[in-house]
């Protein structure tokens, strides 16, 4: 492996200026990602002055070493699996020396980036500057309260966006410093399938890349101080642990990693991982080797070298503090995103972005509200919930449980994804609080009930709605319908049916 596997790569060209000059925007937004962009052009529709100033690549981590290549690698991944299913519906294939199927990694690293390729004139500086906004290559630090500094450029705008987003955190593992290892900024770069990936970290990023790596017929560890998936329903997390420790991912949950080492020497040299598991005299070391390390234990938001204390802007390690308008402790200046501190989605980012237009714009008051915004983790099964969790509303004797299992959906048993169930959290009233959905595309399926939470829709109103049919949509509906279950037992409504009977 390379010594510089964990390096960024160079930043992209974009417009600077080599002499010195001041520009005076209405809005000035820091970082090209999906909040700075969603922002920049916005304001640029409506004709303000907007400059936008981004260090690497525009696109942010989204477009470029998270979301667009980790679903890119997915698929190539799903289209390996669906091979060795192929038997169930009469399909067969081989690969060479008795495999199911032959990967050609080289080209799946050509399929993500073409990927990539494809988006990326959508974020890019040719875009931007074509929209009206002045786009600016380079580090952006404050120099007061509403002026920032790239190179010989000086920004002085009325308002100001930070959107710098976040970064792979580097847990301080001994040794790791002397081993090449991996983060999501650089395995999408590879060219050449690793022959044991063992993964730090057992959140959405670990286990997507476990999922995908293994598919693509890599032998997967991955390691977890706590639970996998630790902020997810405990039910659903558990069903997808199930899935991938049977498609042979080595899960270890409560693993602390207490050193890390190379393993051999020269090129070839792997990484050797000491494991520590249990507690107190019941605890033990194992010790784990593998070819490839990749960490992927959190993020950390990016506010180093922004000299945020020039501006009077409070932070701390989880991020640039935030009232519930996205301003910071400086009026004139907003945090979205990642570097907010809150949750760290692409679309919560464009979702803050959109919200602050509407108060820089036409000054309304504006509220972030946490409970709309849907998350998702693309594994098979993927999960996917939006509003109140079951763990949040424990304890409330109002409260009703709604579910339907996917086995008992049509769509889903003609195309063998029967494993999962969808869960709907509501009043005695019928309100919806919230859902939770694992299973296949159940990421797609929670579009419904994140309208339904925001718009304080009923049960009624789901129940009144008509899927088409087979979908796996109506896996929803279904589960909508258990709120009236018993109904039919009811003795009042009974003698009300058989009163009107008897009028023909």
């Amino acid at each position: 492996m390379s010594d510089q596997m964990h390096a960024l790569t160079p930043p992209m060209t974009t417009i600077s200026s080599a002499t010195t000059q001041t520009l005076t925007p209405d809005v000035a937004v820091i970082g090209g990602g999906s909040g700075g962009l969603t922002t920049a052009a916005v304001m640029a529709s409506f004709g303000v002055p907007v400059v936008l100033i981004e260090k690497h690549k525009m696109g942010g981590d989204c477009l470029n070493v998270g979301c667009v290549p980790s679903k890119a690698i997915l698929a190539a991944a799903k289209h390996a699996h669906a091979i060795t299913e192929g038997e169930k519906f009469g399909v067969f294939a081989k690969g060479t020396k008795g495999k199911p199927f032959d990967v050609d990694f080289g080209r799946v690293h050509d399929h993500i980036h073409e990927v990539i390729g494809q988006i990326e004139p959508n974020d890019s500086v040719e875009r931007f500057e074509g929209l009206g906004v002045t786009v600016l290559g380079g580090e952006a630090r404050f120099t007061g309260p509403n002026e920032v500094q790239v190179g010989n450029t000086t920004v002085r705008a009325r308002r100001i966006v930070v959107a710098t987003g976040s970064r792979p955190a580097v847990p301080p593992i001994p040794g790791l410093e002397t081993v090449d290892y991996l983060t999501n900024e650089v395995v999408f770069d590879r060219t050449e399938l690793p022959d044991h990936l063992i993964i730090i970290g057992g959140g959405p990023i670990g286990l997507e890349l476990a999922q995908a790596h293994r598919r693509l017929g890599a032998k997967v560890t991955v390691l977890e101080g706590f639970r996998i998936l630790g902020r997810e329903d405990r039910e659903a997390a558990e069903l997808v642990k199930q899935h991938l420790t049977a498609e042979g991912v080595d899960l270890h949950e409560f693993a602390k990693v207490v050193e890390v080492a190379k393993d051999g020497d020269g090129e070839k040299a792997g990484v050797r991982v000491i494991v520590e598991k249990g507690e107190g005299d019941a605890a033990e070391r194992i010790e784990i080797s593998g070819s490839h390390l990749l960490v992927a234990a959190g993020r950390a938001v990016n506010v180093e070298g922004l000299d945020l204390e020039k501006a009077g802007i409070d932070y701390d390690r989880r991020g640039i503090k935030v009232d519930a308008g996205m301003r910071t402790s400086n009026t004139k200046v907003y945090a979205i995103g990642d570097v907010a501190g809150g949750l760290q989605f692409t679309h919560v980012a464009g979702y803050h972005g959109a919200l602050i237009s509407r108060n820089i714009l036409f000054r309304l008051p504006i509220k972030q509200n946490a409970t709309i915004l849907p998350k998702t983790t693309y594994t098979d099964p993927e999960v996917a919930s939006v509003g109140a969790t079951e763990a949040e509303l424990e304890g409330r004797d109002d409260i009703r449980i709604l579910r339907w299992p996917f086995h008992e959906n049509d769509r889903a048993i003609a195309e063998r994804t029967t494993s999962g169930f969808i869960k709907v959290f509501t009043t005695k009233r019928g309100k919806i609080l919230g859902a939770v959905v694992v299973g296949p595309k159940a990421g797609e399926i929670i579009a419904l009930w994140g309208l339904a939470v925001s718009k304080g829709m009923k049960v009624s109103d789901i129940t009144g709605w008509v899927a088409a049919y087979p979908t796996l949509s109506e896996v929803g509906r279904r589960a909508a319908v258990e709120y009236y279950k018993g109904a039919t037992d009811n003795p009042t409504l009974r003698k009300v049916i058989t009163f009107l009977q008897r009028f023909g």
